[in-house]
């Protein structure tokens, strides 16, 4: 079986705890990298006009650099992001239209500095068409995966 551990980080937090995992289980490992890196500003959520704020709204988008050779060769894939207004960052959804998933199982991994995992699985699920099955947790550190 082929482990997969991908992330998206806006601060360091969800990478700390991927790369740790990654370690811990000898996953191969991925950063999701928006192709126009996110500025201080951009992630600034108090903000109403910053970009975080602007992409979540409207439901956008978000090109990803870079892309995972040899994707049909994992079984199960870990997908670790922050979470932003109750679900995954549009970077992460639009990672997940770029493959196919059909048969893989998927772990989401939220790192969050107050907000609950709520409907994330279900949010995120129409962008990883056709996996087996698709849960998500909460997470403060490695072990908690």
């Amino acid at each position: 079986m082929s482990v997969l551990v991908t992330y998206f980080s806006a601060e360091g937090t969800t990478a700390k705890v991927a790369k740790e995992f990654a370690s811990m289980t000898g996953a191969d490992i991925f950063e999701i990298v928006p192709q126009e890196p996110y500025s201080k500003a951009d992630i600034n959520y108090l903000n109403p006009v910053s970009r975080c704020n602007r992409e979540q709204i409207g439901g956008k988008d978000v090109p990803v650099a870079g892309k995972i050779e040899n994707f049909d060769s994992y079984d199960t894939v870990y997908i670790g992001f922050p979470i932003w207004y109750g679900q995954a960052p549009r970077v992460v959804h639009t990672f997940g239209k770029g493959y196919d998933w059909t048969g893989k199982t998927v772990h989401l991994f939220a790192t969050s500095g107050g907000s609950g995992i709520g409907k994330t699985a279900e949010k995120l699920s129409p962008s990883l068409m056709g996996a087996a099955s698709v849960d998500a947790k909460l997470v403060h550190s490695a072990s908690d995966i």
